[in-house]
């Protein structure tokens, strides 16, 4: 095995590790909004995102409903051209966006709340135009070094999917979504064909209503 390689991927690893184990400094009262926010909805969670965001927003969608919260990534150039007609008083929208700039997320997410839509931002810039226009702002610093360049989205993707990762699993334990109705959901592949399930997970209490 190529030993520069090696070297660069160790260090490569390092840093998005690293990058990982930053979120835990995220976390913050913004955070138990946003959690309340979202154990509370009664319509859909949409999650948004562009190039490399859009991939880990579709992840984050999936795995929120996989885990009991209803939820759809909605792809921001198509929902400007008409699918956001599917948003509604009550939902909440996910926009994730670095840089807090990307004119197409602005734009869907500044109609998205005219709509009455609960918008929450996943930027590291508390200034941008997105978290101006965000109801809850969940602030992302991210060192230069994390994406290459800091130019190339790499571990603060990573960061944004792992954010996403501790919210589906604390709104699961939340609502009391078993095993079974994952499964219920879930019947083809692996997961499916499993005939043993996991012992049930540990309650977490409801977030206080507002």
């Amino acid at each position: 095995m190529n030993q520069e390689f090696l070297d660069l991927a160790n260090e490569r690893i390092a840093i998005e590790a690293g990058a990982v184990r930053a979120v835990s400094g995220v976390f913050d009262d913004v955070t138990d909004e946003i959690v309340g926010l979202l154990y509370s909805c009664l319509g859909k969670v949409f999650v948004t995102g562009s190039g490399t965001s859009g991939t880990i927003a579709r992840r984050m969608a999936h795995l929120f409903s996989v885990s009991g919260t209803p939820s759809v990534y909605m792809q921001p150039s198509d929902a400007l051209h008409g699918t956001m007609g599917a948003l509604r008083t009550g939902d909440v929208m996910i926009a994730i966006s670095k840089g807090g700039g990307s004119d197409e997320i602005n734009n869907l997410c500044a109609r998205a709340k005219e709509r009455g839509v609960k918008i929450v931002a996943l930027t590291s810039d508390p200034e941008s135009e997105l978290a101006r226009l965000s109801d809850h702002v969940q602030v992302f610093d991210v060192a230069d070094e994390v994406d290459p360049g800091n130019l190339i989205a790499m571990g603060s993707t990573l960061m944004h999917a792992v954010w996403g990762d501790c919210l589906a699993v604390a709104l699961m334990r939340m609502r009391g979504y078993s095993w079974s109705d994952v499964v219920f959901t879930h019947p083809l592949g692996a997961v499916g064909k499993r005939e043993e399930l996991p012992d049930a997970l540990s309650s977490l209490p409801a977030p206080d209503s507002e």
